[in-house]
């Protein structure tokens, strides 16, 4: 049975990394998050299909993510070389482009296997999104098929929803206002 991750403190990482400008190589641990939000989402594999779609997605919409105060770090079991190679293809070559936030390679997939998305048979990660708090807490996760890509806005909504401090009704949008417990 998969152990509960939400409302725990997010597993410890510490992987290299592409920069999102495709030159240069670093490396994310989730200390370097502390602080701030963090949206670490994984995906199966570079140069594929349906993932470019929501890289390039969260890429443009990072600045949304800045505004609060929020970091977006993706993850996959390749290399950071590959990473390097698909940030510089062209996007109409089935390429990333340069990207507003770095890729790191889960090469021993155990980081995949600590969150709970690696899908041990094939080697590979399923399509997982978590927010975690500025304290490291694991505060949201969403894990889909690998066929179906994620949804930016849903993202965004629930960040907001975290972040708002308060109990949030079915369907809440930033500017509603929280459930009242009396």
């Amino acid at each position: 049975m998969a152990e509960r991750l939400v409302g725990k403190q997010a597993p410890d990482f510490t992987m290299e990394t592409a920069t999102g400008d495709g030159k240069e190589f670093g490396k994310a641990s989730l200390s370097d998050y502390k602080g701030k939000w963090l949206v670490l989402f994984f995906y199966p594999l570079d140069f594929t299909f349906v993932c470019p779609t929501e890289i390039t997605a969260l890429s443009h919409a990072a600045s949304q993510f800045k505004e609060l105060d929020t970091e977006i770090l993706g993850v996959s079991i390749d290399s950071i070389h590959t990473h390097k190679a698909w940030i510089n293809t062209p996007i109409n070559d089935n390429g990333l482009g340069k990207l507003e936030f770095p890729l790191a390679a889960d090469i021993t997939k155990s980081v995949a296997r600590d969150y709970g998305v690696l899908i041990e048979e094939e080697g590979i990660a399923l399509r997982g999104l978590f927010i975690i708090d500025p304290e490291g807490e694991l505060k949201y996760e969403v894990v889909n098929h690998n066929d179906v890509g994620r949804s930016v806005e849903e993202t965004l909504r629930v960040l907001q929803a975290l972040q708002s401090g308060g109990l949030c009704p079915m369907n809440w949008k930033p500017g509603d206002k929280n459930l009242v417990v009396k």
